[in-house]
């Protein structure tokens, strides 16, 4: 069982997204897509922050959660048994305006990762200073672990999050690190919903810098339509499949 209170950000956080300077870049990032996507007129809603996005994307997750909940049970039961700790771990991640919330994955590493995290900060792939945190054969990773993020399972239960509201299945993928680490030129990928595949995973995964992520993010928020969306989930598979730049 998922407890809500986990999925929400602790007190401190929802009282430091609402900066005021911060706050006020992603509202003009907002301000500046605003196009009706079916009438093209200037005020009018974007594909993005659509309803009809959303509802076609829970209603997706919603199918999805159901085909694949034998699979979910089989994963739940060989993560319990090959090692200590929870089926889910919940991470705080920043979303649309911002905001923080709990995003549900399976469990790949060991229970204290978090903890260990500053211990192999010197391995991440991208360099120890850098935003983004990647590491090539991370030693927190159980040998379970290591292949649900190879076949990209352990993002399955994002299915939640998009049923919840709090992501779409295509968009920016949500980040860990909070929005007071953005620069400015980042907030514009905040301005839309995160999403469980994108530009960024079809394109190379952990291999693609996270500067290289916020052009390919812009670019999708720049070139959104449903057509694009619809080519981007025809070609996640397919990278999963190859397992390109997974880790």
């Amino acid at each position: 069982m998922i407890c809500a209170s986990h999925l929400s950000p602790p007190p401190h956080e929802q009282q430091d997204r609402r900066e005021l300077p911060l706050r006020q870049q992603v509202e003009r990032a907002i301000a500046e897509q605003r196009r009706g996507w079916v009438s093209g007129r200037e005020g009018g809603r974007p594909w993005l922050l659509s309803r009809t996005k959303y509802f076609t994307s829970a209603l997706t997750a919603g199918f999805l959660l159901l085909f694949f909940s034998p699979l979910f049970l089989v994963i739940a039961v060989i993560i319990k048994l090959s090692s200590q700790g929870p089926v889910f771990f919940i991470q705080q991640r920043t979303g649309f305006r911002g905001r923080r919330f709990g995003m549900i994955k399976f469990r790949t590493m060991v229970a204290d990762a978090e903890a260990m995290k500053d211990s192999v900060r010197h391995l991440n792939k991208h360099g120890p200073d850098s935003v983004d945190f990647k590491i090539d054969g991370d030693p927190r990773v159980t040998r379970i672990g290591g292949f649900l993020r190879r076949a990209s399972l352990d993002e399955l239960p994002n299915l939640f999050n998009v049923v919840y509201g709090q992501m779409r299945m295509v968009g920016p993928r949500p980040t860990s690190f909070h929005v007071r680490t953005y620069k400015p030129h980042y907030l514009g990928r905040l301005s839309v919903y995160p999403g469980i595949t994108g530009l960024w995973q079809v394109s190379g995964r952990s291999n693609v810098d996270f500067e290289t992520r916020v052009i390919l993010d812009l670019h999708y928020i720049s070139h959104q339509s449903p057509w694009l969306d619809l080519k981007i989930l025809a070609r996640t598979p397919w990278a999963i499949l190859i397992g390109h730049g997974a880790a």
